[in-house]
């Protein structure tokens, strides 16, 4: 089983990348759900980590996945940067007003990638049937797409999970994610024919105290994250 690890920072993607997870997938503000990582941490990530993929998180902003024609070309320009830099794939998302993939978008998106994998994110969460939009991501040519099934929790998503297994078939391939940890690892994967996880394992940090208080940042909970990659890749 294959595991792909979010992180949005430096330090988390080289302990990741030393723990021997498959793939990093690179954002900045994780407490947003993720946005696109800047250029100088990029470049770091790419320089530094020689054996897991990096794919790269293109969200301009938090909230829904409604976007306007000047953040579609933002996120064109971050998806030109992140190919010119070395990424081995980026990672999208973008609906229309009915809750369906914004296939406008989506395609100009997936045009500006060329030949380096697109990822779909969990925006196809938030569509009205996931399982169509598993047919439509094919049809654009997603290579694959990162879901819960339409839940919060992969555990609780887990029969959309395996209709939209189903509907994937051979063309592209599924990422389950949304609460996954060592003790439901293969449960889901098991429960669903997914032959891949992702997981955001994180620690809040808090650092020297002042007069004024900006709170904790997160990272990378490595024990979590060894455990993990401990249970996927046991007997695969």
């Amino acid at each position: 089983m294959r595991v792909e690890i979010s992180t949005d920072s430096a330090d988390g993607a080289v302990a990741a990348d030393r723990l021997g997870a498959d793939r990093i997938e690179l954002c900045s503000a994780g407490a947003l759900g993720g946005l696109t990582p800047g250029p100088g941490l990029l470049s770091e990530v790419l320089r530094r980590c020689r054996g897991s993929e990096v794919h790269v998180l293109i969200r301009p902003r938090e909230g829904g996945f409604c976007y306007s024609p000047a953040e579609v070309a933002a996120m064109r320009a971050d998806v030109r940067h992140a190919v010119s830099a070395g990424a081995a794939g980026v990672v999208v998302g973008a609906l229309d007003a009915q809750h369906r993939l914004d296939v406008a978008c989506l395609g100009e998106l997936i045009a500006e990638a060329g030949d380096v994998p697109v990822a779909l994110h969990r925006a196809v969460d938030v569509c009205r049937d996931p399982v169509a939009a598993v047919r439509t991501a094919a049809e654009l040519g997603v290579r694959r797409i990162l879901t819960s099934g339409g839940a919060e929790r992969a555990e609780d998503g887990v029969p959309v999970l395996r209709r939209m297994a189903e509907a994937a078939g051979e063309h592209l391939a599924l990422t389950a994610c949304g609460g996954i940890r060592p003790h439901n690892a293969r449960t889901i994967a098991e429960a669903t024919g997914i032959g891949e996880i992702h997981a955001a394992p994180r620690l809040s940090v808090r650092g020297p105290g002042g007069a004024v208080d900006f709170g904790p940042h997160t990272a990378l909970d490595e024990r979590t994250t060894r455990e993990l990659i401990a249970v996927a890749h046991r007997d695969s």
